[in-house]
């Protein structure tokens, strides 16, 4: 099991789309999705591939139902400042470590191994056993699409080890977009704000962004030495700034995090805008921008002064990631990542963000939506999984969860997310550093072993 999840995470695994049928999202997830697409066939299980976008490993059952297990292969981008080789697969000190591990690799190896571990046992599943392979999860699920598009049928209940213990009962509504706006041209000499850059993702709270300015009045850049030295002072900020040619580079470094839990990081983006807000530029449109960030985006992580506060008792609050910013003397587009409560709708948001940003004259470009799943907590797929939970850890006071993320579970009917995240460890998924220890996947392929063994014997339809 370690010796598989190694290679899987040796394959730099982030999606690219390029077009093709051959590898429609990079040879790298394409190599993923073979690697496990063979494992499947060495252990004499059925697989099948829908045109490369994605796929499924079968343990056919004896009777007429399906249950589906759901997990991912593509990665996000491993971003910088790493203490071991993100790709490396190495086992150091008890952890599988690398991109991927926690987040989904290591959950859909454990599955897998927990699939076959009943096979060779000699267990026949009432319901056939299905491990759903996705190959588009951090991007824009069209793999899932195309699969469920030509795949001959779906399952009847399952799972999706890409979250947290002990079980998911709800996901949150999420939703992709952009604010952008054009400036206008500006004459005079004075302090130009020429780019800003900052964020691979927009479900991962940015860790680097990079602002360059140039004064062209000849006024030199003292006081902005200045202010960066007070703000890694004052707040701790991993600020930089150097000399380019004759202009200025301003850097700064944050803490990575996934979008759905953007409190367990610190925004790079956020960092960067509140210190060029104690700067004038000769732009007005970029100094109108600037000052609307830090006014109604800043360091708030629910969009309570954009016009979104909204929460609902199951999910609480709603969650705001700012993913990526890509400004230059012409326009800005900033790209943001919503988590909505499971009771409200898409457009409750878009109509509080645009009741904010129309003095901005900026604009909403609406890119992804997913709608939000939400079963009860007496469900009796809840309260199955619930009990193997319980039964395989000892954790009678943990409760089934709402969570901001969003995983395949919401692909598919009668789904939910299980696991792999047990409470009180942290957050590494999308982070640098990932890893997954050596004693969680082994736990996480006993309790997957025992939802297979009850789920698929008839008794859950």
């Amino acid at each position: 099991m370690i010796e598989s999840l190694s290679r899987l995470i040796s394959i730099p695994s982030v999606a690219v789309p390029d077009g093709s049928m051959e590898h429609p999202f990079g040879e790298h997830v394409h190599e993923a999705f073979t690697t496990m697409l063979h494992m499947g066939d060495e252990a004499e299980f059925l697989t099948w591939n829908a045109d490369n976008f994605g796929g499924h490993i079968d343990f056919p059952g004896t009777g007429d139902g399906m249950l589906g297990i759901v997990g991912h292969l593509d990665v996000v981008p491993e971003g910088d400042g790493w203490e071991f080789d993100p790709y490396g697969g190495e086992v150091i000190d008890g952890y599988v470590c690398g991109r991927g591990a926690s987040d989904d690799k290591g959950p859909v190896i454990a599955s897998f191994y927990a699939m076959k571990a009943l096979k060779d046992l000699g267990f026949a599943p009432d319901k056939t056993v299905r491990l759903i392979l996705g190959l588009d999860e951090e991007t824009n699920w069209k793999g899932m699409e195309h699969y469920l598009a030509f795949v001959d049928r779906t399952p009847d209940l399952g799972f999706s080890p890409d979250a947290d213990f002990p079980v998911i009962h709800g996901e949150m509504g999420m939703l992709v977009f952009d604010l952008a706006r054009k400036f206008g041209r500006f004459s005079g000499k004075g302090l130009e704000l020429r780019t800003i850059k900052g964020g691979t993702a927009a479900n991962a709270v940015p860790d680097f962004a990079r602002a360059v300015v140039m004064d062209t009045s000849g006024g030199g850049y003292e006081s902005i030495r200045n202010l960066v030295a007070e703000l890694r002072e004052s707040r701790g900020w991993r600020l930089q700034c150097k000399g380019v040619g004759k202009s200025l580079e301003i850097t700064a470094e944050g803490t990575s995090a996934h979008g759905s839990k953007p409190e367990e990081g610190e925004n790079a983006i956020s960092i960067i805008m509140e210190l060029l807000g104690h700067l004038n530029f000769v732009s007005d449109d970029q100094s109108a921008f600037v000052q609307f960030y830090n006014e109604h985006i800043g360091f708030d992580m629910h969009g309570e002064h954009i016009g979104c506060a909204f929460e609902d008792e199951p999910s609480g609050k709603l969650i705001w990631n700012t993913g990526m910013i890509d400004l230059d003397q012409k326009s800005v587009r900033l790209t943001i990542n919503v988590r909505y409560p499971v009771t409200g709708d898409c457009e409750q948001v878009y109509d509080g963000v645009m009741s904010v940003i129309n003095p901005f004259d900026l604009g909403i470009i609406k890119d992804r939506h997913k709608a939000p799943i939400y079963l009860e907590e007496d469900d009796p797929l809840v309260t199955t999984l619930m009990d193997i939970y319980r039964r395989q850890t000892g954790d009678e006071e943990s409760k089934p969860l709402v969570i901001g993320g969003g995983t395949y579970a919401r692909a598919l009917e009668n789904t939910v997310a299980f696991g792999a995240r047990f409470p009180g460890e942290p957050g590494l998924e999308h982070m640098r550093d990932e890893k997954i220890s050596v004693e969680g996947l082994m736990k996480l392929a006993h309790i997957y072993a025992e939802a297979i063994y009850e789920l698929s014997r008839g008794e859950h339809d």
